[in-house]
């Protein structure tokens, strides 16, 4: 697991996705324990309130619940509803953009999708 981060968004956000990110890869399934915020708080060498900040946001949506003296436990459906919203996330910041430019540039779906299956087939090593 990687103890670096960004400086591009704040620390507790980052938490929160590598969590997530654990989940969507299928590191942590429903039902598992995360590792507590004392084992985080040693692992990352950050603030407990840092770390405690970006687990109870993934409560708050459901994906993480708490047993009371156990821990957090990731809940039921959370794979899919992370999927969801990746999904959603995806289309809007990177395939709405590539359609308005590629009507921009008159191409058809046709065009966009030999496109896509050229460049895929090209870097297909590196998918």
């Amino acid at each position: 697991m990687n103890t670096t981060f960004s400086d591009d968004k704040p620390l507790f956000l980052q938490i929160k996705q590598r969590i997530e990110d654990q989940i969507v890869n299928g590191q942590l399934t429903a039902h598992d324990q995360i590792p507590s915020t004392t084992k985080m708080v040693q692992f990352y060498t950050i603030n407990h309130i840092t770390i405690s900040k970006g687990v109870n946001l993934l409560v708050d949506e459901g994906i993480l619940y708490k047993k009371r003296g156990v821990g957090m436990f990731v809940a039921e459906g959370a794979k899919q509803q992370l999927l969801k919203v990746r999904q959603d996330s995806f289309a809007a910041n990177y395939l709405l953009p590539m359609l308005k430019e590629a009507k921009k540039l008159g191409l058809s779906d046709e065009e966009l999708t030999k496109m896509f299956i050229k460049i895929r087939e090209g870097y297909r090593d590196e998918l």
